[in-house]
């Protein structure tokens, strides 16, 4: 749509970028941002039209834009440029991921290069480096207080050894996602610091206020984000004599994006990232980034033409940058930040499907599909040139991200079965596999969410103990299955790491003073490279889950169906115990079906395969390669069997 003013302010724009790129070639810089001027600059508008130093910042913004590209390497510009070509290469089936701490997996950087053939091992290509930024060493909350964002915290190496790890990774086209916290700072931060020090320009960068009562006024319609651990939304500093928004933790302010160079500072910090080789970027705590008073302070309009202007100054300046929204909220809002374009994503181009996560351990608590089914029905179709990032596990809690109403259309009573799940994932109901704790329990209403590891909250941790045989066999078959459908629906799969090897809850947190309050600490072990030597022993709970797991990313790399495409179908089976999803491509077809029950379970293909493409006379698992035959009309699944099916 033509915009007379962004047209007047391109023209005014384009001289000065020339002139400051002088006799350097800006040919494809200049194409992009042409083509993208109006959406950034209307969308810049929206938010800031009314600031006094709008077109000041507009034009730094620009300016911005021009240097990152500038200072972008030559091979990153050529990646650039075939991404450019491939827009969707995010999508691929041959993409599976895994997100580990640097220092927990082998000390540092260094450490991480020196382990990189176990990646190409097991499959993995795209790697989720947890938080790797200066923070403090003590108020740091994992690294999402972040005191410098342009520089790598001296625990896991330096600037040079992350460079060398992102290009030593590029060279076997290996992704690497980063985590970029979008919506604070730590009190630590040199803005922070010169904000603490009377410096009025900073202070503006924070929501900082003399008064408690405009404090108050915002904070009457916020929700406590940790109640437990740090109440409140507000922290009072003595040395600036200012209350300061502290959604998170008290040492962690948040950013004033009110204020329009906030988000210039911000965006040219994902420059200089980008510049390093970063691939992805994991944006934190996308919901919270636009505060108004009188609204909850989340998933606000104007968070979004955040989010947007983040993503098209990408686009100009390093197209071949890609963006992840970590949102859990509700799957109606989750997929708003994919932005609100009819022909391709201009907002994330990834999101969490925290959705799946939680609806699959309630189903290996429930042993039923029927939640599970009700809440995936109703996600929202997603915008084309998106994906989910799909995981069984992950570094933090589990929050049953669903809905009462999806709980209640199937036989359920929401409240009862919420405290169901915590008291089954905790190992507090009289059958229950599980070992895990609470966190964040709220006693008006006995819900909460939960922490331990895959392996421990699977079953494999309280049978080792028993030595109970059986046990431990159904332990390892759940794990596999979890695994099985978070590689085969749509989305990157992205597995944790340690859940290759089965890794069990490590309660040594219990004896460091800095960890002991936070119970999450219990699945984020340290790689135990003894437990790992065991991948290669037969027979042994992790070579029969590294060994599965191996098999069925070499298996998704081939199947080209398994590409997101917008292209997953539930399937009815009228069976509540199995979980069955079709994936369609350009004529060919694979029918997965998982039994979620610890007792063989049946269905009828006359009544299931009309639904789908595949012909159940000549039935392949992809996964075995073997022929799946039914006997007496009816197919048959073991307990926690699951197949890939296609045909011959």
């Amino acid at each position: 749509m033509y915009n007379p003013s962004a047209h007047i302010l391109l023209k005014q724009l384009l001289p000065k970028l020339r002139k400051k790129a002088g006799n350097k070639n800006i040919e494809d810089f200049e194409r992009r941002y042409i083509a993208l001027f109006s959406d950034i600059f209307s969308r810049f508008q929206k938010l800031y039209g009314q600031h006094e130093n709008a077109m000041k910042a507009f034009e730094k913004l620009s300016l911005n834009m021009l240097h990152g590209y500038l200072k972008r390497p030559t091979d990153l510009k050529k990646s650039d440029e075939l991404r450019e070509l491939n827009p969707g290469w995010f999508r691929s089936q041959e993409i599976t991921g895994m997100m580990l701490y640097v220092d927990r997996f082998n000390k540092n950087l260094n450490g991480l290069l020196d382990r990189a053939d176990y990646f190409e091992e097991l499959g993995i290509n795209f790697l989720h480096l947890m938080p790797l930024l200066e923070s403090p060493k003590v108020k740091n909350d994992g690294g999402y207080a972040v005191s410098d964002y342009r520089k790598i915290d001296s625990r896991f190496g330096s600037n040079q050894d992350f460079e060398k790890v992102t290009k030593a990774l590029r060279d076997k086209d290996t992704l690497v996602m980063l985590d970029f916290v979008v919506n604070h700072t730590s009190d630590e931060h040199a803005w922070a610091t010169k904000a603490k020090a009377g410096d009025k320009d900073f202070q503006d960068f924070y929501y900082a206020f003399e008064d408690r009562a405009t404090a108050y006024m915002y904070e009457r319609s916020m929700p406590e984000v940790f109640p437990e651990t740090s109440p409140g939304n507000f922290t009072f500093d003595k040395e600036m004599q200012r209350w300061v928004m502290t959604v998170f933790n008290s040492y962690q302010w948040d950013l004033n994006y009110t204020n329009p160079y906030v988000l210039v500072e911000m965006i040219d910090n994902i420059f200089y990232l980008a510049n390093m080789g970063v691939d992805v970027f994991r944006m934190d705590a996308v919901a919270f980034v636009w505060k108004q008073i009188g609204t909850d302070c989340q998933n606000l309009p104007q968070a979004h033409l955040i989010h947007q202007l983040f993503k098209l100054c990408a686009q100009v300046t390093a197209p071949g940058v890609a963006f992840l929204a970590e949102a859990i909220v509700a799957p109606t809002e989750v997929v708003k930040y994919f932005g609100d374009s009819e022909v391709w994503s201009n907002e994330h181009d990834m999101a969490y499907n925290a959705t799946l996560m939680a609806l699959l351990w309630n189903s290996i608590a429930t042993r039923s599909t029927r939640v599970m089914k009700a809440g995936l029905r109703d996600i929202p179709v997603k915008p084309q040139g998106t994906t989910w990032l799909n995981y069984a596990r992950c570094h933090d809690d589990i929050g049953m991200a669903f809905e009462d109403r999806h709980i209640q259309e199937s036989g359920f009573e929401p409240g009862p079965h919420r405290q169901f799940l915590t008291k089954f994932l905790t190992g507090d109901f009289h059958d229950s596999f599980a070992k895990g704790m609470p966190f964040m329990y709220n006693p008006k209403t006995g819900d909460a969410r939960i922490s331990g590891s895959l392996a421990s909250l699977s079953g494999l941790e309280k049978s080792i103990t028993e030595g109970n045989k059986l046990g431990i066999r159904r332990a390892i078959d759940r794990i596999n299955l979890l695994h099985s459908v978070v590689l085969s629906y749509g989305g990157i799969p992205v597995i944790y790491s340690g859940d290759e090897i089965a890794t069990l809850n490590d309660y040594s947190f219990l004896k460091d003073e800095s960890k002991s309050d936070d119970n999450r600490w219990m699945h984020r072990a340290a790689m135990d490279l003894k437990r790992a030597e065991k991948r290669a022993k037969k027979n042994t709970p992790e070579e029969k889950v590294f060994s599965m797991l191996k098999r069925m990313i070499k298996v998704r790399r081939s199947v080209v169906e398994f590409a997101d495409e917008n292209n997953t179908q539930l399937i009815e089976v009228s069976n509540e115990h199995i979980f069955a999803f079709q994936r369609t491509f350009e004529g060919k077809s694979t029918l997965v079906i998982a039994n979620f029950k610890d007792s063989d379970q049946e269905i009828y293909p006359h009544l299931v395969f009309p639904q789908t493409q595949v012909n159940p006379f000549k039935m392949v698992d992809r996964i075995s390669g073997k022929s799946v035959k039914t006997s007496e009309g009816k197919l048959t699944l073991k307990p926690y069997q699951f197949y890939w099916l296609t045909n011959k």
